[in-house]
């Protein structure tokens, strides 16, 4: 099951500038990368581009930046350097405090078929976590396709995967994300039953429409984790969380009736 998303296979990259959306947001100790898996499956799609003629520009965040401090331990620096390994070729760090900038452009502009820079961690922009305009025309102006490989931060609305897509031309799915959106639907459309579903996180409330597709489809629903301390009252949920109780009874009410194997622990 495709979602109708079209991938990196859809597409003529020759000679094209690529911005590619990973995720690098991997564990650093004293500047050293101490899990690489996200690199390793971010390197298909990268080789594909790169095989087929592409200029390929590399995006992503790195954990939360907040102060300047943030700034000098959460560069992508490192990123560059074992993604050269990797991938047997330079991958040239181009940084910039404002992510996109001169330097940047310029870099973009001498690039040859085949080659790979990477830019500066995204969230030195303030702005990218708030999906500003700015931002995402700053990113899009430095691509004719933008290729979205980053499916851990798939669910957010940022400048660097969502607002992006609105000022470039092509859009498409890199293998990792493809790779998921294809496992998800087959297990979602096409289960081997019994099917149990288990649910964690923090942010109950923007799991809600999940839950609910999901108890019109599986046998059992597991929800855990600590994202809540769950109170149930008849046919009243109150789901309290560190800083503000939700009331969420007019969903639950619609969700309690399919809810004969859910389970809240």
């Amino acid at each position: 099951m495709s979602l109708n998303k079209k991938s990196v296979d859809d597409i003529n990259v020759k000679g094209q500038r690529v911005l590619v959306r990973c995720d690098f947001n991997v564990p650093l100790k004293d500047g050293k990368i101490t899990d690489e898996n996200r690199l390793v499956a971010a390197l298909p799609t990268i080789k594909k581009l790169i095989a087929d003629g592409g200029k390929i520009i590399l995006c992503s965040h790195l954990g939360k930046v907040k102060t300047e401090e943030d700034k000098q331990t959460k560069t992508l620096a490192p990123v560059a350097v074992r993604l050269s390994e990797l991938l047997g070729q330079e991958v040239k760090f181009v940084p910039n405090p404002e992510v996109v900038g001169p330097n940047v452009v310029e870099a973009v502009n001498a690039m040859n078929d085949g080659d790979v820079i990477l830019l500066e961690n995204t969230r030195f922009r303030a702005e990218e976590t708030k999906n500003g305009e700015a931002f995402s025309k700053d990113l899009a102006s430095l691509a004719d396709v933008f290729v979205n490989d980053a499916f851990g931060t798939a669910h957010r609305a940022h400048c660097s995967n969502v607002g992006v897509t609105q000022f470039v031309d092509t859009a498409v799915v890199g293998y990792l994300m493809q790779k998921e959106i294809d496992f998800l639907g087959n297990a979602v459309e096409n289960p081997v039953r019994p099917f149990v579903a288990i649910l964690g996180g923090a942010k109950v409330a923007d799991k809600l429409n999940v839950i609910s597709n999901l108890l019109e489809k599986c046998d059992t629903l597991i929800i855990g984790g600590g994202m809540v301390r769950l109170r149930v009252k008849r046919l009243d949920f109150h789901l309290l969380m560190t800083a503000r109780l939700i009331i969420v009874r007019k969903c639950l009410q619609r969700l309690t009736p399919l809810a004969r194997n859910s389970f809240f622990l």
